[in-house]
């Protein structure tokens, strides 16, 4: 390329004429940006909102409460006399019976010691039979002593007439004064010895209960040789072997028995609840027809298939919690629940006849946590409504204060609205996903009051 130098004349003259064509297209824009120029906007249209009308509804009102399994019987099994284990006689982990023998203790001197008991009972009999002997004996010779002292009274008083008519001497009645006297002292000692001879007999006959209390004993060690359970259910692991020294009633159990069938399911309630609830009952807000049936639901959220009993709520709270525990009785035919295991309780309260249930995206919030509505009125004018909620039911919020029947609500669309703003309404069609329970059969699934209001 060849490189030509203008002159700085021509170069000028091609600045100018640039220039100039810049000014008329700047005219001619302006001119037409004149005549283009726009009108007034339109008013914008109203947003448009969906609407729920506000209705009526019975619920059953429950509450679903966390508890833990625990066994209906447990029995920790321990000797109950001293020796070496010679036979574990069970399987672990197999279900057992009452009276069944787990353990056999040796029961070498446990038998001796019955066979001496046995031995001693025998000749605590013997000497029975030989103080009832003596206790004949001295009878007899008492009756014998009797006859000789009334012989020798009849004696005394026959001399002492012939002595009072000369008929004797007084060295004859004088010998009738000493047999009678002899005789009478003679009857005393026989009836000092049938004294003696019948304590002897009782004390013969103590020393037999004695044997035989001590046989009793003894019987009882050497059946407690034999370790049975006490209970029947499944029995856990052993925590002896075959030769190991136990004693009687030690602190560690040599196995544990556990009976869960039926099981417990042990719930705490708080005691706010329990105010609430009798609160509710006195204002009237629902009728109380609860059943003593509670619904077990398993900690994967499968509804348990047989239904609990209501057995009783504790007397006392626990301090730490400052709950109350609430037992429950559930049937475990199959085993399925095992002791520890978390589940939920759904316990029912009562009914509610004409209870207000709003969709829980209607329901919004304020700055405080406070909930509140956008409610429609006649004119198509929307305003904030604050209300007192109760629990949930599904997806839905019970409300206590607020609403009214027929009154609608806003539950899509509510991004821009402004008190006192003109709305365009729609009805609003509730899809599968956020489908409630059938009209008239709601019921609560334990969702606690979700403000104080």
């Amino acid at each position: 390329m060849i490189a030509v130098a203008l002159p700085w004349s021509v170069l000028m003259s091609i600045r100018q004429k640039l220039l100039a064509v810049l000014l008329v297209a700047d005219s001619v824009f302006a001119i037409a940006g004149c005549e283009t120029a726009p009108s007034a906007a339109p008013p914008p249209r109203p947003p448009e909102v969906a609407v729920y009308t506000v209705e009526t509804t019975k619920v059953r009102i429950t509450t679903e409460l966390p508890g833990r399994t625990a066994s209906y019987l447990v029995s920790e099994v321990r000797p109950q006399v001293n020796g070496v284990i010679l036979k574990r006689l069970f399987e672990e982990g197999s279900e057992v019976k009452a009276g069944q023998v787990l353990y056999q203790i040796d029961p070498a001197p446990y038998q001796a010691a019955y066979d001496m008991a046995v031995a001693n009972l025998e000749t605590a009999k013997q000497a029975v039979e030989k103080a009832k002997a003596a206790l004949e004996a001295s009878l007899a010779a008492q009756k014998e002593q009797e006859a000789l002292f009334h012989l020798a009274r009849t004696n005394l008083e026959r001399y002492e007439r012939m002595y009072e008519a000369s008929a004797t001497t007084a060295m004859e009645r004088d010998q009738a004064v000493t047999n009678a006297e002899v005789a009478e002292a003679a009857l005393l000692a026989a009836k000092a010895r049938v004294e003696t001879d019948r304590k002897a007999l009782a004390a013969a006959e103590a020393a037999v209960r004695q044997a035989e209390a001590a046989l009793e004993a003894a019987k009882i060690n050497l059946d407690y040789t034999k370790v049975t359970a006490p209970i029947s259910g499944r029995i856990g692991r052993s925590r002896v072997t075959e030769g190991a020294i136990v004693t009687a009633y030690q602190a560690t159990p040599l196995v544990t028995i556990q009976q869960f069938d039926p099981i417990y399911v042990d719930i705490p309630q708080s005691t706010s609840q329990l105010y609430r609830l009798r609160r509710a009952l006195e204002q009237g807000r629902f009728k109380a027809e609860g059943t003593d049936k509670v619904k077990i639901i398993l900690e994967d959220g499968t509804v348990y298939p047989h239904e609990g009993i209501l057995k009783f709520r504790d007397v006392s709270v626990d301090p730490g919690t400052e709950s109350v525990i609430v037992r429950v009785i559930v049937p475990n035919p199959e085993g399925e629940l095992l002791p520890g295991m978390f589940v939920r309780a759904v316990i029912e309260l009562g009914e509610q006849q004409d209870a207000i249930l709003v969709p829980q995206q209607a329901v919004q919030r304020d700055s405080r946590g406070e909930p509140f509505v956008w409610v429609v009125d006649k004119e198509n004018k929307v305003h904030v409504r604050d209300l007192v909620t109760d629990r949930a039911f599904g997806n839905r919020w019970l409300v206590l204060e607020g609403l009214t029947a027929g009154e609608r609500i806003v539950v899509e669309g509510m991004q821009r609205l402004k008190p006192d703003m003109t709305v365009n309404v729609v009805p609003w069609t509730e899809t599968s996903s956020t489908a409630s329970p059938t009209k008239g059969e709601e019921s609560s699934k334990a969702s606690e009051p979700t403000n104080g209001r």
